[in-house]
């Protein structure tokens, strides 16, 4: 996986022997032994590009499980492939790994990476491993197909579209609240903070939905920043609006729980990224056809509002019927 000359005998590459090639079953992979992968498109079709990546104490935290940080690398790229109606065809990984990762690491990250690349159907093609002073930091670029000319765009949506979400929003911002503050959640269940836990920790690609998606909707696009900031996102590219009643955004039991007991956490939920779920404008007349799609693929599906004329910033109306005013709209780096 790297790019720099090493004897048959290096360390780094029987770590590429041990842990990454058993992975790499593709046969553009050239079982990691050359300088680069080949990917032969099937005809007629685009392929699609993204790329993420997970740093510890940073999008992860340090001693989260080495299989998970794993998953949770690969799915956050799967989820910009499905947003885009993409089916994965491989990704590429590239890993800086501290001084200190043990043998025992190592295996379990491959061991997730490797039962998600299999769950998806996206192996593993190449990269380049690192030895980093720093903290753990894992990059994947990932590449999808669909065909050409079909990829699902933020700008396409249109007033009139009806604006549709998957699953439910929120979990995974309060899950991360409960890791950081051991004062959040106080009364909350364990089911219930079993459930937000696990939702910041390992995301759920919506794959299955990017048929569908290419046949139906007309802009979508995953809700990695929170849903206020991505929903601004994608108006700003149709040069559209929407007002959203904050009663018809989809929560799990577990979230209206812990907002029963902290309503002031409603801002978090909308704002705080790491849902993974998909937003898209779709046609009024394909909304039916849209959820019976989104219902075989077994994936929930909500109306959350409609896509209006101007170029206004997204309103969420809250339960008193006013607008809200978050302090923070988006989850940024910067």
């Amino acid at each position: 996986m790297s790019k720099r000359p090493a004897s048959p005998d290096s360390g780094e590459d029987r770590l590429i022997a041990r842990y990454f090639r058993p992975l790499a079953r593709h046969p553009g992979a050239f079982a990691l032994r050359d300088d680069a992968a080949a990917l032969t498109l099937p005809p007629g079709c685009d392929l699609v590009l993204t790329t993420d990546g997970v740093i510890a104490g940073v999008h992860v935290f340090p001693d989260d499980p080495a299989d998970a940080i794993a998953r949770r690398a690969l799915r956050v790229n799967l989820s910009d492939l499905a947003a885009k109606g993409a089916k994965p065809a491989g990704f590429l990984l590239s890993i800086a790994l501290p001084g200190n990762t043990s043998d025992d690491w190592l295996a379990a990250f491959a061991r997730g990476l490797g039962a998600d690349a299999d769950r998806y159907d996206c192996p593993l093609l190449g990269g380049d491993t690192d030895r980093t002073p720093g903290p753990l930091s894992v990059s994947i670029a990932a590449f999808g197909t669909l065909p050409t000319g079909t990829m699902v765009r933020r700008s396409g949506a249109r007033p009139g579209d009806v604006l549709m979400v998957t699953g439910t929003i929120g979990d995974a911002a309060l899950g991360l609240k409960l890791r950081q503050d051991a004062a959040a959640g106080r009364g909350l269940g364990e089911d219930a903070r079993s459930h937000l836990l696990a939702r910041y920790l390992l995301p759920e690609p919506r794959t299955g939905l990017a048929d569908t998606l290419r046949a139906h909707a007309s802009a979508a696009l995953d809700v990695s920043d929170g849903l206020a900031g991505d929903l601004a996102k994608l108006c700003r590219a149709s040069g559209v609006s929407v007002r959203v009643e904050v009663e018809d955004v989809p929560l799990s039991d577990a979230a209206r729980a812990m907002l029963a007991a902290e309503p002031a956490l409603l801002e978090r939920a909308l704002t705080g990224g790491d849902d993974y779920e998909i937003l898209a404008a779709v046609p009024a007349g394909k909304v039916e056809s849209f959820r019976a799609g989104a219902a075989a693929a077994g994936v929930a599906v909500t109306e959350i509002g409609r896509v209006e004329a101007g170029d206004a910033a997204p309103q969420f109306i809250g339960p008193d019927k006013r607008p809200l005013v978050f302090e923070r709209p988006s989850f940024s780096h910067f």
